[in-house]
């Protein structure tokens, strides 16, 4: 059954909350189980009751409106304070349907957890004027590259359908180091899981789930540019499948070791760039076919990326 729409518009880009209450619980009021569900201060919750802004399709609801199971309300989240990321993603292709957007490095595809404003999502809704925009796949925020967008919520999922379907072609490029002893091209195949909570993707024993070419483009003063082809798509599969070849990328904040690296630094991006993105066009059937303008630092400017110093490790 598809989703009702909200009897919120988007504010400043963003979609409202939704939130479905449960089958049954103990709470007399909304109220009550909204305190016990949002993470915000019981005194936000009452104030939110009070402006009005938490609403059913029936309009605002009182800040004693009874808790009615399976019920559905929307409100505007609070917005978090944000570090400015002072890099702009760069449309390459739009048409009816379709946007097509270079992304920069630390601006993350979409909001979640501490990044809302300062994501290519909001900013493209916000610039394009194109309120309902969504994202067909996504990119990691310290990732590079192309990435797809649709117009129309309800052809969305015919875009989203390609990549589960693997009709879509990616090729990222990367900068790590060289190992001349190390035989390419070769595929790499393994088992990676992520498990949730946990930050890193690791590779496991059984059955191989991800599978990457990886192919040497060149190499000089110990360092190689590579092109990646995922012919999966895991989470952090790229840069697993490098690190399991000796080969971590350059900037990578989870090797040897998890770091912590604050959101206002933004000194040595990861050197991974989704160069290339071609896919047949479910409504023309056309392939269509684009390249990323973007360059990987680290190879076009080693002396800056030398120069920019190791964040440090996680306390």
């Amino acid at each position: 059954m598809p989703r009702v729409a909200p009897p919120l518009p988007p504010r400043d880009g963003l979609d409202p909350a939704r939130v479905r209450l449960p089958d049954d619980g103990p709470w007399a009021t909304l109220r009550d189980h909204l305190v016990d569900r949002l993470p915000v201060a019981p005194e936000r919750v009452d104030a939110m009751l009070a402006e009005g802004r938490i609403v059913d399709h029936d309009g605002p609801l009182a800040p004693d409106a009874a808790f009615v199971p399976r019920a559905v309300v929307w409100f505007h989240r609070d917005l978090p304070d944000e570090a400015p990321v002072p890099f702009a993603p760069e449309v390459v292709h739009r048409v009816d349907e379709i946007v097509v957007v270079d992304k920069p490095h630390f601006l993350a595809t979409i909001p979640r957890g501490r990044h809302v404003r300062e994501t290519a999502l909001v900013r493209l809704r916000q610039g394009l004027g194109l309120p309902a925009l969504s994202p067909a796949h996504r990119l990691d925020r310290v990732t590079a590259g192309l990435v797809l967008f649709v117009v129309d919520p309800a052809r969305r999922g015919a875009y989203q359908n390609l990549f589960r379907d693997r009709r879509v072609e990616k090729v990222y490029e990367a900068v790590a180091p060289h190992d001349p002893e190390l035989a390419l091209p070769r595929v790499v195949r393994s088992r990676i899981t992520k498990e949730r909570g946990v930050l890193t993707a690791q590779e496991v024993p059984g059955e191989p789930n991800a599978e990457t070419l990886v192919e040497l483009i060149e190499a000089r003063d110990g360092r190689a540019r590579y092109r990646l082809t995922p012919r999966t798509g895991r989470t952090h599969q790229l840069r697993v499948h490098m690190t399991s070849l000796g080969l971590p990328l350059l900037g990578d904040p989870f090797d040897p070791r998890v770091r912590d690296v604050p959101l206002d630094d933004l000194r040595a991006p990861l050197q991974l760039l989704a160069r290339e993105l071609a896919f047949p066009d479910p409504r023309t059937g056309a392939t269509r076919r684009f390249t990323s303008r973007r360059t990987l630092q680290a190879w076009d400017d080693p002396d800056g990326w030398a120069a920019s110093p190791e964040p440090g490790p996680t306390p």
